[in-house]
């Protein structure tokens, strides 16, 4: 008999992957849809859709994941509705023997250098001081890393900045800075460095995980790191403009405060322990390889404004 995955976040970018992967290796996968939009576009993928909101239907959601063998949580939710989830699916009965991967993400230990390096770089089970944002994700990793003493296989993936098709990361926000200001932007020195993987490499190692991982553990993935100014390099070649230092102020109004924090920020980390546990390796590793794709570029013309 298959055993039965639950992807909460199927629909989405990350989720997607970790689903598509599942089904790739024969698992039986259904995830989470809001919409019959979502629904049909799981059901062209192999996932059986199950209806219901994260958010305003938890108890539906904890249903559905009672009736699988691996739940993987991997919803793009702000961490205080991550970490109420993760109470609501604990708290549920009929949880023993069951395994429980949890997506988190390496901005839990992010170090505000306004957009210097930092040499700062973390294993999966250093000390670090939280990033304040992330408290309620932090927690939420404590509670699945305890889990095994309900009998539940819990596990924590830590990433780093994901890349890959559709992605919305630290390319795709210099490419909008130029449709912003005509330059390609870097917050400070643009040193600011986060450690990068690939989609489909974090997909593999959720699968890797359910294969080989033990409970409690936490594992960190990367394949490596550009600065913010190489990046911004990049994409000005691409397109034959300046690059462009600016301030936090500066960043605020191209990204917004959350993405002007994101670009200032330094999220090193580093996966040796979870090579050696898992096996895993990253396929993918040049996230360069995306500058001059035509969704890329049409980030970088100017938007037109409603008259």
């Amino acid at each position: 008999m298959r055993q039965r995955v639950f992807v909460i976040g199927a629909t989405g970018f990350v989720g997607g992957a970790i689903a598509r992967q599942f089904v790739s290796q024969g698992y039986d996968v259904t995830g989470l849809a809001r919409s019959a939009d979502a629904a049909q576009r799981l059901t062209a993928q192999g996932i059986t859709p199950c209806h219901a909101d994260l958010d305003q239907q938890l108890l539906a959601t904890t249903g559905f994941a009672r009736q699988a063998d691996i739940i993987v949580f991997a919803a793009q939710v702000p961490p205080p509705v991550e970490l109420e989830a993760m109470k609501a699916l604990l708290a549920a009965p009929e949880w023993s023997g069951k395994t429980l991967l949890f997506l988190s993400g390496s901005g839990v230990l992010c170090q505000r250098t306004e957009g210097a390096w930092s040499a700062e770089s973390f294993a999966e089970d250093d000390p670090f001081e939280p990033e304040p944002l992330a408290v309620a994700r932090i927690e939420a990793e404590r509670l699945v890393r305890g889990a095994s003493s309900q009998g539940i296989r819990g596990m924590v993936i830590r990433p780093p900045l994901i890349w890959g098709p559709d992605d919305r990361g630290h390319v795709s926000m210099v490419y909008r800075s130029v449709s912003a200001v005509g330059a390609a932007c870097y917050v400070g020195s643009g040193l600011a460095t986060y450690s990068n993987v690939h989609v489909a490499d974090i997909g593999r190692l959720f699968e890797l995980a359910v294969v080989k991982g033990e409970g409690g553990a936490l594992y960190h993935a990367a394949a490596g790191e550009i600065p913010n100014r190489w990046i911004a390099e990049a994409v000005a070649r691409d397109l034959g403009c300046e690059t462009r230092s600016v301030t936090l102020s500066e960043a605020t109004e191209i990204w917004g405060e959350f993405g002007a924090l994101i670009m200032s920020v330094s999220s090193r980390v580093r996966d040796a322990q979870t090579r050696k546990a898992l096996g895993w390796s990253p396929h993918q590793l040049d996230m360069l390889s995306e500058i001059g794709e035509p969704r890329l570029r049409a980030l970088a013309k100017p938007q037109r404004t409603k008259e």
